[in-house]
């Protein structure tokens, strides 16, 4: 039942399911003001724009405080039962560090952080969601 293969396999899981979450995270914004030029009415959807705006914030929470994101933990620790190598840091800057060959102090991603979740927060402002609805 502890079989190394499985643990690779949940964190591989939860690798993917990381990614997903960065491209909505970044795609979903991109989308927001592409939508709004296109007319595309789904972008004003407020379930859409409530889970864009909580999941950036969790991220910015998280630098703010200095904490690695869960999904970043669970994936180490499962590749950890795996008998694989778990790698330092965060899963940001540990895979701009592979892809890139890109150093930078951790604040240097807070403001990142920072500035892309202001700039979900202004979207807010400047292509507003339609209203909720009790339907």
């Amino acid at each position: 039942m502890n079989s190394p293969a499985l643990f690779t396999l949940a964190a591989d899981m939860v690798l993917f399911l990381h990614v997903l979450v960065i491209i909505f995270n970044v795609f979903g914004l991109v989308l927001i003001f592409i939508g709004n030029v296109l007319n595309w009415h789904w972008i004003r959807n407020p379930w859409f724009r409530l889970i864009h705006l909580f999941t950036i914030f969790i991220v910015v929470l998280l630098s703010w405080l200095n904490f690695i994101c869960p999904l970043t933990s669970i994936e180490m620790a499962l590749r950890t039962r795996a008998g694989d190598i778990a790698y330092p840091g965060s899963f940001i800057s540990h895979w701009l560090e592979s892809i890139l060959y890109y150093q930078a102090p951790p604040w240097v991603f807070v403001v990142g952080y920072t500035i892309f979740g202001l700039m979900v927060v202004a979207s807010w402002f400047m292509i507003r969601p339609r209203a909720f609805s009790n339907q």
